[in-house]
């Protein structure tokens, strides 16, 4: 997949100390002003610079009470009281035709899966599993119906992935492409009429499928890299540049490019010729990960698109663009991520019962039955955030840091599972081909790259939570040093302090506020006592973090741009801390006790994280009855998975 996160550089706070302070201009970023007073050079500041104006841009695309500033992430660690209601998904409710072309395409793949065709001679997804899935409305699932598609809402499409991901990872993989970050979302969003209308009807009906060509040879996570130039000329773009790592790319495909035109990024729809030619070369490459579809370089040579193609963002550029189809391939990831948990523990549990040691099942060890129930507790904090994500963007928010939390944890679950759990459980056949993890290892681990790197979406996060409170406070300390000719702040040198005393007297007052005021209680309907408990444990630690993360960013003022294991360690300890409460409050609305009972097993497991305490023998207790009930089929989440098949069976 084609994709990228901010660069890490970008996480800028609080400025105060560094070298001698340089003139800022008036209309720089937050992150370029506090690079530029922290004495970093002209060119990081102008690259990271763009990047936060692409950012603000992206902002100003949604309503104000649904920016990064009222979300939930935001207020639940800024506003005095938390809103509980905005952490709780809603119930699904998929409209009758919606839920008809879902079913009509999981019955496709199960078909062409069933017969031997779901892969052509090169081990992709046949181009008849492709076009069976368009007849039935499969691309057109996030398409608006004027222009041929469902119009799903995510609350429905994202759940879907994950019952696809049960049939074929890679055919809900390509749907993520497809409709979240492909071609379909640049047009949704930011197309003219007649460039929706010229375009959406063939990707709803899958004659055109897309993807989107961002990444380059040197411009991964740092955009501000990118080398693709377009050039016009009369009523066409030339286009040179290689792309690299692009899903779901072929000739004959329509991709989002992310272009430089007049040296500044722009998205142009691609229709790609059927052939290769002097013009458009694809770049082929052995990749382990996305075996089952095409990923591939390409390289333009003055390549010629129209210039109607050209999508216009009013006060934004191709990484406003960009940046706003993320979010959907975020929590799509870990709705596929789902669906592979699921699968792995239905692979374990016949195992579990098949193989024996000193003459009893290993479902009867309580190590086996750890790893069933650790398993169960990612699937259903999976589950949870999924839910509560596309909530959340249904609704209009723009869900930035909450999306990040999803995808980090989807992935990273997914990586834990497969190494941690299936594999050690399944032991030397976990290695023999046509096993699930051997032949899908590198499927299991590339998520933590895809959509921007986990560590990286981290400091993304911190760096959004702490923006609004860096302008606020420590901007003006920064500036007002700046001008003073002043380097650096401290209480031991009580000058300078003086002389920024006005700059210094909001930020005072906030503190007073958070230390002698305490925070309001947060209101919570009925829960079940542990998820009770473990939500209020969430809330509390939520809320004990402003005062911390502002004495950081007062301890290290601009050198907090470099401390990127102090940011990400702050980072981790927010997503944990709303991991807890979105799936305490999602288990509660389950009626199923294993559910819960998963939920309440994944909560401890994140709060021994953060405090450091030891299991206790009831944890332990807990954890080994969840296992058994599990290892006997009775999850109700992998109900009607078909039994793994067991290589090389021997006589008990």
């Amino acid at each position: 997949m084609s994709a990228a996160s901010r660069e890490p550089g970008s996480s800028t706070v609080a400025p105060g100390s560094g070298g001698t302070s340089p003139s800022v201009p008036a209309e720089a970023s937050f992150a370029e002003t506090a690079l530029r007073l922290g004495g970093k050079s002209a060119e990081e500041a102008r690259r990271t610079g763009a990047i936060d104006r692409a950012d603000d841009q992206v902002e100003a695309l949604f309503q104000p009470q649904y920016q990064t500033i009222h979300s939930p992430v935001h207020r639940a660690v800024w506003d005095r009281t938390l809103p509980v209601e905005l952490f709780e998904a809603t119930l699904e409710s998929t409209p009758p035709d919606v839920q008809a072309v879902m079913g009509h395409s999981l019955d496709v793949v199960r078909r062409h899966k069933a017969a031997g065709t779901l892969l052509n001679h090169e081990g992709k997804i046949a181009d008849a599993v492709l076009a069976d899935l368009g007849a039935v409305g499969y691309w057109g699932l996030l398409v608006d119906r004027a222009y041929g598609g469902s119009g799903a809402p995510l609350r429905s499409f994202m759940p879907f992935l994950t019952q696809m991901a049960l049939v074929d990872p890679t055919v809900a993989g390509l749907a993520s492409v497809h409709g979240c970050i492909g071609a379909v979302d640049p047009v949704r969003t930011f197309g003219s009429e007649e460039q929706k209308r010229r375009f959406l009807p063939k990707l709803a009906r899958g004659e055109r499928l897309s993807a989107f060509a961002l990444t380059e040879p040197c411009a991964g996570s740092d955009l501000t890299a990118l080398r693709t130039r377009a050039r016009r000329e009369g009523d066409f773009f030339l286009v040179t540049g290689e792309k690299l790592f692009i899903t779901n790319v072929a000739p004959g495909r329509t991709i989002g490019l992310v272009c430089l035109i007049d040296d500044q990024p722009a998205v142009l729809i691609v229709d790609l010729p059927e052939q290769e030619n002097e013009q458009f070369r694809l770049v082929k490459y052995g990749l382990y990960a996305l075996k089952h579809t095409y990923n591939r370089g390409i390289v333009f040579r003055d390549f010629p698109v129209p210039a109607a193609n050209l999508l216009h963002v009013p006060k934004g550029n191709g990484l406003t663009i960009a940046y706003h189809g993320l979010n959907l391939g975020r929590v799509a990831l870990c709705a596929t991520a789902a669906g592979n948990l699921r699968l792995m523990m239905a692979s374990m549990i016949p195992w579990a019962n098949f193989r024996r040691t000193y003459g009893q099942p290993i479902a009867k060890r309580e190590l086996v039955r750890r790893r069933l129930a650790r398993l169960a507790g990612l699937i259903v904090g999976c589950d949870a955030l999924v839910a509560w994500c596309a909530t959340l963007l249904d609704r209009g928010y723009r869900g930035e840091m909450e999306c990040i939390i999803a995808k980090i944890f989807g992935s990273e679950a997914q990586k834990e599972a497969a190494i941690e759990l299936f594999m050690k459980t399944h032991g030397g056949r976990a290695f023999l081909h046509g096993h699930l993890f051997g032949d899908h290892v590198h499927e299991y681990l590339a998520p933590c790259i895809y959509e921007g790197e986990g560590e990286m979406l981290g400091m993304a996060l911190f760096k959004s939570l702490v923006k609004q409170h860096g302008v606020t406070y420590f901007e003006p300390i920064g500036k007002a040093l700046a001008e003073t000719g002043l380097v650096g702040l401290s209480p031991l040198q009580p000058l300078k302090l003086w002389k920024v005393r006005r700059a210094l007297v909001p930020y005072a007052r906030w503190w007073l506020g958070e230390t002698l005021r305490p925070k309001r209680r947060s209101e919570m309907g009925p829960l079940p006592a542990a998820l009770r408990e473990h939500a209020q444990f969430a809330i509390r630690g939520l809320q004990s973090l402003p005062r911390q993360i502002s004495a950081v960013m007062r301890k290290h003022q601009l050198r907090l741009t470099d401390r990127q294991c102090r940011m990400s360690e702050l980072s981790a300890r927010v997503q944990k801390l709303v991991v807890i409460l979105v799936a305490s409050l999602y288990a509660a609305r389950q009626n199923d006790e294993l559910v819960r009972a998963a939920a309440d097993i994944l909560c401890q497991d994140l709060a021994r994280e953060l405090t450091g305490q030891r299991p206790s023998d009831r944890y332990f207790r807990a954890l080994n009855d969840l296992g058994a009930q599990i290892a006997e089929g009775k999850f109700a989440p992998i109900a009607g998975l078909a039994p793994d098949t067991i290589l090389m069976p021997y006589e008990p």
